[in-house]
Order: C-alpha cells, then structure tokens, then sequence
C-alpha cells in the first residue's frame, strides 16, 4: 500500500463517528485534570503569595519541596496521559506517542513518590486520620507499582501488559479529580467530611477510577489481561508509553 493510500485509510479511520466518539476520552480526561489542577494553583499562590500560616497549610510551609514536586509532575502526567488516549493522534503522531510516553511515565513514578513522602511524614490535616494515611499510602504504592510494572513489560516488549500497568497507574494517578465529585455531594448537603466519611469517600474516587479502567480493558476485542502472550507488533498505545527504543 502506497503511502497516500495508508493516510487516506488513516483519515477514513479517524474521522468515523466511533473514533470521533472514542476522541472524547482525552477532553474528559483533561477535563477531570483541571480539578486537581486549580487546587494546586492555589497551594503554590499561598507558598508564594506570603498568605498566612493556618493548622490546614502549616505543613506545606515547613516543607513546601514535596508538594510542590507532586504538583507540577502529578498536572503533567494526567495531561499527559489523557492525550495518550487519543486514536487520531496515536495513529498519526507515533513518534509523539512515544516521546510523550518516555516523559509521562517517569513524573507519574515522580508524582507517586513524592505522594507517599506527604502521606508517611506529613502530619494529617484537619479532619483525616489514620485511615486517609493508609488509604494514601496503599494507592500511592499501587501507583508506583503499577508504573514499574509497566515499564518492566515494555523492555520485555510485552505490550499488552504494559498497557494494562500504565492505564491503572493512570487511573489512580487521576484520582484527585473523581474525589472532588465523590466529596461534593457530602459537601453540599452535610459539610466538609471529616474521619471515616472522608477516607470512604476519597476510596470510593480511586476506585471508580479503577473500575472504569478495568471495564475499558476487558471489553476491547479479544480481552486484555496481565497473562496474555506477549504478540510481537509495534507498542499498543497507551498513558505512558515507554518504548524500549
């Protein structure tokens, strides 16, 4: 096939209402971003705008390094990741794919570490306790797991599990955003949660999350599952890609 007849075929592909319906995914994913996003941008406005010390923002005052490190890797690595789900640009921007891929893996990694220094050594704020920590602590271990996993399984060049890896460190990754809307409901009727309600409502985003992913996985066509053999093609395109090139 000629290399105009592939592009033409490319651009029938793309534009077809299941592609155009399949490129929602990356707006509602950028979407989910801005939440977490906006409320960062306020965290860095009080460590730089000489806003006054509270028991809510003390800690981030005594050691303003790691949240400022999980804000700026945690942002692009759900930007950067919603745009892997895009079947246009996956199809006609590999090359961008990849190199995306090689940048959005390692700041989730980046992202989960610094997370899980806040939760171990930051003291809780107003209205957590010990089950917000380990909630914090059980999901960020699973985001830097799953992110190494994935990597482990491109350098064997086993895609199929890679993508599953990389897609539920994402998933988790994005967390921040589906909690304000599991919070908002509560907060709107009752007021800001605080103990048990808090944790179960900050589970219940990590969750959804996964759940969604873990439906996605298995309804694609010829189901996707960690065990798969390894199928020798190009990298399946997926959040944070990391090609063994």
């Amino acid at each position: 096939m000629s290399r105009r007849s592939r592009t033409a075929t490319i651009d029938r592909m793309t534009n077809s209402p299941h592609h155009r319906r399949q490129g929602l995914v990356p707006a509602g994913l950028v979407l989910l971003t801005v939440v977490p996003t906006a409320g960062g941008a306020v965290r860095i406005a009080e460590l730089f705008g000489g806003a006054e010390v509270t028991q809510e923002n003390a800690r981030f005052f005594a050691a303003p390094a790691p949240v400022l490190v999980h804000i700026f890797s945690a942002t692009l690595f759900c930007l950067l990741g919603a745009f892997q789900f895009a079947p246009a640009l996956r199809r006609r921007r590999n090359g961008w794919h990849r190199a995306a891929g090689r940048v959005a893996a390692p700041l989730g990694l980046v992202a989960a570490l610094s997370g899980l220094w806040m939760s171990a050594l930051y003291p809780d704020a107003p209205g957590d306790g010990l089950p917000v920590r380990l909630l914090r602590l059980g999901f960020g271990s699973l985001m830097a797991g799953s992110i190494v996993l994935g990597f482990l399984a491109a350098r064997n060049r086993d895609f199929r599990t890679h993508r599953v890896w990389m897609m539920r460190g994402y998933a988790i990754g994005q967390g921040a955003g589906t909690q304000a809307f599991t919070h908002l409901p509560w907060l709107l009727l009752v007021g800001m949660p605080t103990g048990n309600v808090r944790a179960g409502l900050m589970a219940a985003g990590w969750v959804i999350n996964l759940a969604v992913v873990e439906w996605f996985i298995r309804r694609r066509r010829g189901g996707v599952r960690t065990g798969d053999a390894v199928r020798p093609a190009a990298p399946v395109t997926t959040p944070g890609t990391m090609s063994p090139r």
